[in-house]
């Protein structure tokens, strides 16, 4: 979801779990060119998201036409050290991912999160693999985009990636008693508004199972 994770969130998470917590920097939807005043709201949120105790951020931005904005991730990189970043899926939006592989690595992302530049990352699977060879080892290429337990081995033995991303989510009946059939809280195509969507433990396990057998 769009934006930074709100303080309370992430101070409540940093007290219940021990992995590393890295906050999404993402003042909306929509493209990832953003205006002078958007880069206002990111520095805040990078500000606040190290004051709660963030392990990592991750964030991306592109110029108009297609690059990564060094200009841009450079002051907010700056805002954020000395915590590592991820630089985000906005990577799967570029005109020339190969060159933009190089300009993340020069400007010190510890990571990029990509599908390939494909609408999941088994259909950009051989992409990610030229990615991966690319970096040798200067820059973590992520997959990320459709992972299931389905496809997850095909996606790290294809990729040779060593690490991977997905939401591992299921959903779940709202504990609603009462319900309003009339209203819907402005979701496209269907009304969410009695479905909660939550991280399926159940998945995670499987996931990480499949993933220790083949790392």
């Amino acid at each position: 979801s769009p934006s930074m994770a709100p303080a309370g969130l992430l101070q409540v998470v940093k007290q219940c779990v021990r992995v590393p917590v890295f906050v999404m920097i993402r003042p909306r939807g929509g493209d990832f060119l953003y205006s002078d005043r958007e880069v206002e709201v990111m520095k805040a949120d990078i500000r606040l998201a190290k004051l709660h105790g963030a392990d990592g951020l991750v964030f991306g931005a592109l110029t108009e036409d297609g690059r990564v904005d060094t200009e841009l991730c450079t002051t907010l990189l700056a805002v954020c050290r000395p915590l590592p970043v991820t630089f985000h899926r906005a990577f799967d939006m570029v005109h020339d991912p190969q060159v933009a592989l190089e300009t993340l690595i020069s400007l010190g992302f510890e990571r990029v999160l990509t599908s390939g530049c494909d609408s999941s990352a088994l259909e950009g699977l051989s992409l990610i693999k030229k990615l991966t060879e690319q970096a040798k080892g200067r820059i973590v290429v992520v997959p990320g985009g459709g992972i299931t337990e389905r496809n997850l081995q095909r996606i790290l033995e294809g990729s040779s990636a060593s690490e991977f991303h997905c939401s591992a989510r299921s959903a779940r009946d709202s504990g609603m008693k009462f319900r309003n059939p009339h209203v819907a809280m402005g979701a496209s195509f269907s009304a969410p508004e009695y479905s909660v969507k939550v991280a399926d433990v159940a998945k995670v396990r499987t996931l990480n199972a499949i993933a220790k057998n083949i790392l």
